[in-house]
């Protein structure tokens, strides 16, 4: 079987620095090639991608192919016939048996047998989460979504609260719907920055709770802000508790700065910490450091920081809508994310119980056991020999 995949959602193979799509598709794609020696797999990036990190990503599998889609220029002055018409012609010539988009999207020109991975469909959820270009938000959630979820033979949801959502809004019949949750990298303890890594490089010193991700609305960022502050008012003993935030901004994020600005006033010192997109090492030992890590988002399709926290056996508060339950199941808290009152009640109960933050960080770390990439990739693999 000729199977293609479309990687351009892998930045750079050869770099550690991967979020969102891009995280899961070379994951999978990795653990897919080191278990699959029997198919023909050709790996499709855009030809700005050097060659030697695509690769040096495949290795010496000889079954896996490498193509780069050609006319990437025009992918700025004629993006809709670029993606959809040169795209489409390309993947036509390489005679594929299935062709798996992980981005949610086939190519309008395409006509192979494909399959699409859907990771969230928080845009149908609620648009106000996501920038107003209407003209290219109306063709996404009017016309390629639509058209990839009705010609795909087959449809990957990362989690069951993403199928659900797909069958509510799409009608979808449910066996052609597959649930194959997304994995997480287990890191050795001995790789991991310490505390004092953390106090040299970020000036970070003591006891503090931990938010990472992009800087948007989605993911209820003033809402943790708001819950903080009214944690430090009634409880002075936490005070010498700093809340640090990472991650790179997104949309709509002056609201939340001017929060930061606010609260940071009140109390006179910097007890909010901004620190900007952080290297996934400096990512892993915050994590790690942190006395729990807090995620009050409004909706997830499926909510990797959470599961990558529970991983560094870091206590976990989150929220009890969408998927994130799926994730957490019992080894974590979870909130109303709308509930700033029991926001705050349950940063209390966490950072005053050592004993309770124990158990969760351990109920956290065997959880997480249960999400890894190989099994992913088998389940996936077990996907395309069904069609």
């Amino acid at each position: 079987m000729r199977i293609g995949i479309d990687c351009r959602t892998i930045l750079n193979p050869g770099s550690g620095e991967r979020a969102g799509v891009g995280h899961y598709t070379y994951f999978l794609v990795k653990n897919l090639i080191s278990i699959n020696q029997e198919d023909q797999i050709i790996l499709f990036f855009n030809s700005l991608i050097p060659k030697e990190a695509a690769e040096n990503f495949v290795g010496s599998h000889s079954n896996v192919e490498i193509k780069f889609f050609p006319f990437h220029k025009y992918r700025h002055y004629l993006p809709i016939v670029y993606s959809h018409i040169l795209v489409s012609s390309f993947l036509a010539e390489q005679k594929l048996d299935l062709y798996h988009n992980p981005a949610n999207i086939i190519p309008l020109r395409y006509k192979g047998k494909s399959i699409i991975t859907i990771h969230d469909l928080a845009i149908y959820k609620n648009a106000g989460w996501f920038p107003s270009k209407l003209s290219s938000r109306l063709f996404s959630t009017k016309l390629l979504i639509p058209s990839s979820i009705e010609k795909a033979a087959k449809i990957i949801a990362v989690s069951e609260n993403t199928k659900n959502d797909l069958r509510e809004i799409f009608k979808i019949p449910e066996n052609k719907i597959e649930v194959i949750y997304e994995g997480v990298e287990l890191v050795s303890e001995d790789k991991i920055k310490d505390s004092n890594y953390l106090k040299n490089k970020f000036k970070i010193s003591g006891n503090y709770i931990l938010y990472l991700g992009t800087i948007e609305p989605r993911k209820n960022i003033a809402g943790l802000l708001r819950a903080y502050k009214e944690l430090r008012i009634r409880n002075p003993e936490l005070n010498n508790l700093q809340l640090v935030i990472a991650g790179s901004k997104g949309w709509k994020y002056g609201k939340v700065f001017e929060l930061i600005e606010d609260v940071n006033k009140q109390f006179g010192k910097e007890v909010i910490k901004y620190m900007g997109y952080v290297s996934a090492e400096d990512k892993l030992a915050l994590m790690t450091n942190a006395l729990c890590f807090v995620y009050p988002t409004f909706y997830e399709g499926f909510g990797l920081p959470v599961l990558e926290a529970m991983a560094q056996g870091t206590p976990v508060i989150s929220s009890d809508i969408s998927s994130i339950p799926e994730i957490v199941g019992n080894a974590g808290i979870l909130i109303n994310p709308y509930k700033i009152s029991e926001l705050s009640e349950a940063l209390k109960k966490i950072l005053t119980d050592k004993s309770l933050r124990e158990r969760l960080s351990a109920a956290g770390r065997e959880r997480a056991k249960e999400f890894n990439w190989q099994k992913c990739a088998e389940e996936t693999l077990k996907v395309y020999k069904s069609i």
